[in-house]
């Protein structure tokens, strides 16, 4: 039969569809696979093996989201770029007391700059106290918090203890240290009183001055101690961790909270099986920016500790120090050299306060949570 126009056009649509259209005067070739033709087609149009990759679709930027993609990479230009000035400012007006002091500035305890003799030992080592026993006690408080406000509370109650929660983080830190001063204090000191009667064999519950058989002792060398710089500070970090637990809690799969309860769990056993598992980011994540936050608090510990330059393991015992504290209570009458070696304390303190905020925000990504949300 001879091939007429017509029916080469409808061989060479066949052939435009991916179909191989049957001879004319034979018989007709096995049809192929429908994977088969999607595959060649893909090859034909992206090359190699790429009928399994799907096709990148060209996108074409409008004005708002060129400005959002500008705003958004020129916003974290400036916070880096801030950060790095800062680091670099209190490098260049430390170097004088830096090079001066060598690597002592890490190892002495004394602070006579003008002197010769100054270093950080004792206040980085009561920065480092005070910040333990904050988080100590923060976060088994933030934790039962969070619990009971994501999984527990009542919807109206909820809402309530969430504002009072939201509230309390943004309280001034000098309120916080005011109640320290004028009422934790006298509060505490039959509690650590206590303490150190019968957990004294303990060293660090030991107060050498303070002798318990004695009808005369007075219980003022319990005053100004790190115990209650701690305390004070745990409770301005725990509206913080809270806040961060109670929002990852609630982004617990719900299907695997709905699986644990259809299999018999408990309430509690669905809580400690299901939503702290996948929350353990979150958790770890908010202690530690809690514990940034401890490490740097200024104001509060001002007001509540009794300075002393010496390393104290008795955290019942007057007299503990900070590195924001020594800034603060040093900087007014410094001199030029003092200035400088204010400077590097502040720069320990800043990367010390960095390290801790960048892992805290690494253990959140790589987290189950983190990388949920």
């Amino acid at each position: 039969m001879p091939e007429t126009d017509e029916i080469r056009a409808e061989r060479d649509a066949f052939r435009r569809l991916g179909i191989e259209p049957e001879p004319a005067g034979g018989a007709a070739p096995p049809a192929e696979p429908p994977c088969d033709a999607a595959r060649r087609d893909g090859e034909s149009r992206g090359g190699g093996d790429g009928g399994d990759r799907p096709r990148a679709l060209p996108t074409v930027r409008g004005l708002s989201d060129n400005f959002f993609r500008g705003a958004s990479h020129g916003g974290g230009v400036i916070v880096l770029a801030i950060m790095t000035l800062v680091g670099v400012f209190l490098a260049l007006r430390g170097a004088e007391a830096i090079s001066e002091a060598g690597f002592s500035f890490l190892t002495e305890t004394d602070w006579e700059p003008n002197s010769g003799r100054f270093g950080i030992a004792a206040v980085l080592f009561g920065t480092i106290v005070i910040a333990l026993i904050a988080i100590s006690v923060a976060l088994p408080l933030a934790l039962g918090v969070a619990t009971y406000i994501s999984e527990y509370a009542p919807a109206g109650l909820k809402r309530l203890l969430t504002n009072i929660v939201d509230l309390m983080a943004a309280i001034p830190s000098v309120v916080y240290g005011l109640w320290g001063m004028f009422w934790l204090e006298g509060n505490l000191l039959p509690v650590a009183q206590w303490i150190s009667t019968y957990l004294g064999w303990i060293p660090i519950f030991s107060v050498p001055q303070f002798d318990h058989t004695d009808p005369l002792a007075t219980p003022t060398v319990f005053t100004a101690s790190a115990l209650l710089a701690g305390l004070v500070v745990a409770m301005m970090v725990t509206p913080i961790a809270a806040s961060i637990m109670r929002e990852v809690f609630s982004q617990a799969p719900l299907g695997e909270r709905e699986g644990a309860l259809a299999l018999g769990s408990t309430k509690w056993g669905m809580i400690r099986n299901v939503v702290y598992p996948f929350s353990v980011g979150g958790i770890v994540g908010g202690t530690m920016l809690g514990l940034g936050r401890a490490l740097g608090e200024t104001i509060a510990v001002y007001l509540v500790i009794s300075p002393v330059f010496v390393i104290n393991w008795h955290v019942l015992a007057t007299g503990t120090n900070s590195i924001s504290s020594l800034i603060a209570l040093r900087y007014g009458e410094a001199s030029p050299f003092e200035l400088s070696a204010l400077m590097a304390a502040g720069l320990v303190l800043f990367l010390i306060t960095m390290a801790v905020n960048f892992a805290a925000g690494f253990i959140v990504n790589r987290s189950r949570s983190g990388a949920s949300s």
